[in-house]
């Protein structure tokens, strides 16, 4: 069974799907701490999430960093990456999925860090922080 079988079979997202394989690099946040990183490639786009293979399984429910290339250059020169913002949904048999809670694009350095160096950007930290404290809000009454 293929990947694109078994996302056929395991299909439940009601959001149009793009096919769009491009290399990513991601790392997963749990309890405010980065506990796992690493690459592999999306297999499809949708505007709620993202499918893409893993090499081991990813822990459902954790924070996730995702960065993918983008096929589109800025200005015709610079290299771009997608960087999405959500958590691990499901795991299973190479094959992870995340949501898309929040998305930026950045520039995307000429060269490639080497695999398995973790940036110590802490933007998927703030970003945990506040979606954590916004869910522990209490929501006022409606009327």
């Amino acid at each position: 069974m293929t990947i694109e079988d078994l996302i056929k079979a395991t299909d439940r997202r009601q959001k149009k799907r793009f096919p769009v394989r491009r290399d990513a690099r991601y790392k997963l946040l749990d309890s405010g701490v980065i506990v796992d990183s690493g690459v592999g490639q999306t297999i499809n786009i949708s505007s709620g999430g993202v499918a893409f293979s893993v090499d081991h399984e990813l822990k459902k429910g954790c924070f996730i960093e995702l960065s993918m290339s983008w096929p589109a250059l800025l200005d015709f020169t610079c290299p771009m990456r997608m960087v999405v913002f959500g958590r691990v949904l499901r795991c299973s048999e190479g094959l992870a999925v995340c949501t898309i809670d929040k998305h930026e694009f950045r520039t995307q350095a000429r060269a490639v860090a080497a695999a398995g160096t973790i940036r110590s950007d802490a933007m998927l930290q703030r970003w945990a922080v506040e979606v954590t404290r916004e869910s522990l809000r209490p929501r006022a009454a409606l009327a």
